[in-house]
């Protein structure tokens, strides 16, 4: 995937918006808006999702292209290489699970709204 397929990808999930929050290079994606992904466009050659811990250590230890996140919170973020051993498929899975946990844990006022978009 390059980094426009990334991106549509993520703003195509449901309440899923962007953002240049930091400064004019780090693409932020929310939803609701909590942060479930965010890559630097200059670079391009990776994307930061959050996992739980568990699943996060996981697949460090499985994957090369897969390392603690990159001024993140190294518990609960990993940074994906996107030209690694991580295929597509699994770059899609593995952001629809960072989108799944930010979605599961919005308040039930934000899950509600969610589901009326």
């Amino acid at each position: 995937m390059n980094i426009e397929e990334i991106r549509d990808y993520c703003i195509h999930k449901k309440g899923a918006t962007e953002s240049f929050p930091f400064d004019n290079k780090v693409l932020v994606f929310k939803v609701m808006n909590k942060v479930f992904a965010l890559t630097n466009i200059e670079e391009a050659d990776s994307i930061n999702l959050k996992f739980d811990p568990e699943r996060a250590i996981e697949l460090r230890e499985q994957f090369m292209g897969v390392n603690e996140g990159f001024h993140m919170s190294k518990k609960h973020w990993n940074t994906v290489l996107i030209e690694s051993d991580v295929n597509q498929k699994l770059l899609e899975e593995l952001i629809n699970h960072s989108y799944a946990l930010i979605a599961g844990n919005l308040t039930k006022q934000k899950k509600e709204a969610l589901n009326h978009q």
